[in-house]
């Protein structure tokens, strides 16, 4: 295979694993901060910590690139809990 074809195919394979680390940050983000609100302090210690060491875990067995996407999509899925919810101005009328 030239080597043009293979070089193509590793960044397509990073730009891949970049968006499933970023989409997998994102779901198990959103798990934890939505149970986060109504769960007792066992859970929430439970959850937090659990967080952190997937983090932790990712840093230490991926590549840097997967673990800064898992904690961009763990960051967007936090920013996301914490907005203010919008209401439909139809429902007040």
């Amino acid at each position: 295979m030239p080597a043009i074809v293979t070089e193509i195919l590793g960044l397509l394979g990073f730009i891949i694993r970049f968006v499933g680390f970023l989409v997998f940050g994102l779901a198990v983000g959103r798990f934890v901060w939505d149970n986060f609100k109504k769960s007792e302090w066992q859970v929430k210690v439970a959850l937090a910590l659990g967080l952190f060491a997937l983090a932790a875990a990712l840093t230490h067995f991926s590549s840097p690139g997967s673990a800064g996407a898992f904690a961009l999509g763990s960051g967007v899925a936090f920013l996301m809990a914490n907005m203010p919810k919008k209401e439909n101005k139809e429902d007040e009328k």
